[in-house]
């Protein structure tokens, strides 16, 4: 079975901007078959369904804001997602007074436990996305711990690259084991501790062994889409996700990554 590929759509922003119906179209003609949108509404729930039924492509999440899950307006967020066909809501970051000690981070974790059953009252699912800060330790352990340690029905969406920038020694693939089922969508996203972001998949400076990721993937979680996330400026946005998916099935076809 082939690896389903979708792309963030962070990653082409400034096209999404200037033309929402022909940068979708460019992204599955490049090969991939699912997208992730990112931040607040900027289009009608019925044209985003408009456009993901013309192009074929399958919504595998939403980068939500934490205020659009709050209690006066989370109805409104699953009103909308369900128009789209979207059960991954996922929480891309927050707000530092709700991270930045033990008990912030104690008291996030009952609120994230909180959402997610609201949302699975709806057949929809909360998940949080990592940065590097995530990785760094608050208190005498990893924030990455406080969190998910604490929860029970919140998915991890790991985001590989991001974590690496807490440190060289960073371990991104002690997750896959430590949080097993919690990762339903992955972020894929080279990394050079030398160069940051700017390198690309397979690149020799590209300190991620994709192999073992996606070997853990495939054994400890039910993985639904493999994100591509591209961040650096090495080439424009479009080119930059097509060099992306390229290099990946390549991987695919030589048996590296399954």
């Amino acid at each position: 079975m082939s690896i389903k590929f979708a792309v963030g759509l962070y990653s082409v922003r400034d096209e999404l901007t200037k033309d929402l119906w022909g940068t979708l179209r460019k992204v599955k003609s490049l090969g991939y078959d699912g997208v992730e949108f990112y931040g607040d509404f900027a289009h009608t729930a019925q044209e985003i369904k408009a456009v993901l039924d013309d192009t074929g492509l399958v919504c595998v999440g939403w980068h939500t804001p934490w205020h659009n899950v709050a209690s006066d307006r989370i109805m409104g967020t699953i009103t909308y997602n369900k128009i789209i066909g979207n059960k991954e809501i996922v929480i891309p970051g927050l707000p530092d007074e709700m991270t930045n000690n033990k008990a912030a981070l104690l008291n996030t974790a009952k609120a994230f436990n909180e959402v997610a059953e609201k949302l699975a009252d709806y057949g929809m699912c909360l998940a949080y996305h990592n940065h590097g800060v995530e990785f760094t330790n608050i208190e005498g352990d990893l924030m990455i711990h406080y969190l998910f340690d604490n929860t029970c029905k919140v998915g991890l969406q790991l985001d590989n690259g991001n974590a690496l920038t807490a440190g060289p020694d960073t371990d991104i693939y002690d997750p896959l084991t430590r949080y097993p089922n919690r990762v339903r969508t992955i972020h894929h996203k080279p990394y050079s501790h030398k160069n940051g972001y700017a390198t690309m998949f397979g690149e020799a400076d590209d300190v991620i062994d994709w192999g073992r990721m996606f070997k853990l993937c495939r054994e400890h979680h039910n993985v639904d889409w493999h994100i591509v996330e591209y961040e650096c400026d090495l080439y424009g946005q479009i080119e930059g996700i097509e060099k992306s998916i390229l290099a990946l099935k390549k991987m695919e076809q030589e048996g590296v990554i399954s």
